[in-house]
């Protein structure tokens, strides 16, 4: 079996984080493996607490990872300070990780903010130019690519600076007021400029969104897909989970990662 890592906070709530990605991936078909960057305490409202683990504890999981079970692709969501960040850099680096995924979270679906300002240059300079591809929604890419994003002509340029800029692949998400569900991909590789269109999904319920997919993607990289191919299926399994229109909590609700085996 496939395996991957991911490398994120733990959402207590379930709906995101660690949570969301360990389900995706175990329902994308790969074995999934942990290494927590942060305890938060939050729920479908928000975030009321975070406690982050310390550099040297983040190092112990990752070396235990790397040298037993090594992961044929690896995700990177919540990391919140430049300790921590850059304890994973060099972690990537020493153990030569491969299919590296970087979900540059800064700001959760309630609002709250995520990561800290110092910390946004640690990412930009030691974690971003070792990804295959990252995968920045429209706000994380304005401050990615420096620029505002009002269109998707814009949503292009901003892909082709961050891929440019960080030596990756980069996947712009769409949204925010600009469309619905339509992505960009600037496949650093090959040049092209690839559009991934997505069908509007009338759902309120978006909580750990971008970690489903991101983990999604994640996933089809350890398989051995292209990242094209990878980023398609990834489309198609969080519109399933969208589509399966679970409903719970007082704010912006969970997806339903489980949708495929879900019984009356």
């Amino acid at each position: 079996m496939r395996t991957a890592l991911t490398i994120a906070g733990s959402d207590s709530s379930g709906g995101a984080g660690i949570q969301a990605d360990i389900k995706t991936m175990t329902m994308n078909g790969v074995y999934a493996m942990s290494a927590i960057t942060a305890l938060t305490a939050q729920n479908t409202t928000g975030v009321t607490g975070i406690l982050e683990v310390s550099p040297v504890f983040l190092t112990k999981q990752l070396d235990a990872v790397f040298e037993d079970i090594f992961p044929n692709a690896v995700k990177i969501g919540m990391v919140s300070s430049s300790d921590l960040i850059e304890v994973i850099a060099e972690s990537l680096r020493s153990h030569g990780a491969v299919n590296i995924v970087v979900d540059p979270v800064m700001v959760a679906t309630s609002g709250s903010r995520l990561i800290e300002d110092a910390a946004i240059d640690t990412l930009k300079n030691k974690l971003l130019p070792l990804a295959t591809v990252i995968t920045p929604n429209i706000p994380e890419a304005e401050i990615l690519a420096d620029m505002s994003i009002k269109d998707e002509k814009e949503m292009e340029t901003a892909a082709r600076i961050l891929a440019e800029r960080y030596g990756c692949s980069a996947l712009v998400k769409g949204g925010h007021s600009i469309n619905d569900a339509n992505d960009v991909l600037f496949d650093v590789n090959s040049g092209e400029i690839i559009w991934f269109k997505g069908r509007r999904i009338n759902n309120p319920n978006t909580h750990g969104t971008g970690c489903t997919l991101s983990s999604a993607i994640a996933s089809n990289l350890a398989k051995d897909h292209s990242l094209k191919e990878s980023i398609e299926n990834a489309k198609a399994y969080l519109s399933g989970a969208l589509e399966a229109m679970l409903d719970l909590g007082k704010g912006s609700g969970p997806l339903a990662h489980n949708f495929s085996i879900l019984q009356d």
